[in-house]
């Protein structure tokens, strides 16, 4: 949740840099190595995330995709190489997975349980809707790019935006998945329980 606001803060700060198109533009610029050591340090806890199946395999595809997106930078906005467009369209291909994934992450995999809680709903609707927010920026990212003119794009930065946005809801999300936020009330029971506790015998 930190990359967004910390990327263009330090290019402005220690490089008096303007923001830049997306959050993989700043590839090009000082804060490169922050950006790669992030994205290769979400990769690699991804990759170590243990818990179901589903999870493990769901989180070894975003952790893969992450590092992708550090190893392959996204084309430069000039005097791009050959080998500089081939490694941007990897890049672009290694985002969508890693948003892709990080949407199914709310979508399918935070919101099962058994007999949920009342504040277990509660965090379902979260997830759900921190799901469909990376899904539509997503969406909007593809619309934006080939719809916006290219002087639109560079004053209103809608890529890096939307980027930013799924990412923070992929933050919240898996804050709420940790119960840092909205966790269960003490001694809160699963709607199904109530109706089948039996009175203990006295005596």
């Amino acid at each position: 949740m930190a990359i967004p606001p910390v990327l263009p803060l330090g290019a402005w700060v220690l490089f008096g840099m303007d923001l830049q198109p997306s959050i993989s533009a700043y590839y090009y610029t000082g804060m490169r190595d922050v950006f790669v050591g992030s994205m290769c340090a979400i990769g690699v806890f991804l990759l170590s995330y243990r818990f179901g199946k589903a999870d493990d395999l769901l989180g070894d595809v975003a952790g893969v995709a992450a590092i992708g997106i550090a190893l392959f930078p996204t084309t430069p906005d000039r005097d791009a190489t050959g080998w500089a467009r081939a490694a941007g369209v990897a890049h672009l291909a290694f985002a969508a997975v890693f948003f892709a994934a990080l949407a199914a992450f709310s979508l399918f995999l935070f919101t099962r349980s058994d007999g949920p809680t009342p504040r277990k709903l509660v965090r379902n609707t979260v997830y759900r809707i921190c799901g469909w927010v990376i899904i539509v920026c997503l969406v909007l990212a593809v619309v934006s790019g080939a719809v916006l003119g290219e002087q639109v794009k560079v004053e209103l930065r809608p890529l890096f935006w939307l980027e930013s946005l799924a990412i923070l809801a992929f933050g919240v999300s898996w804050l709420v998945k940790g119960e840092a936020l909205l966790r269960d009330r003490p001694g809160e029971t699963k709607p199904d329980q109530r109706d089948h506790v039996r009175p203990t015998a006295a005596g």
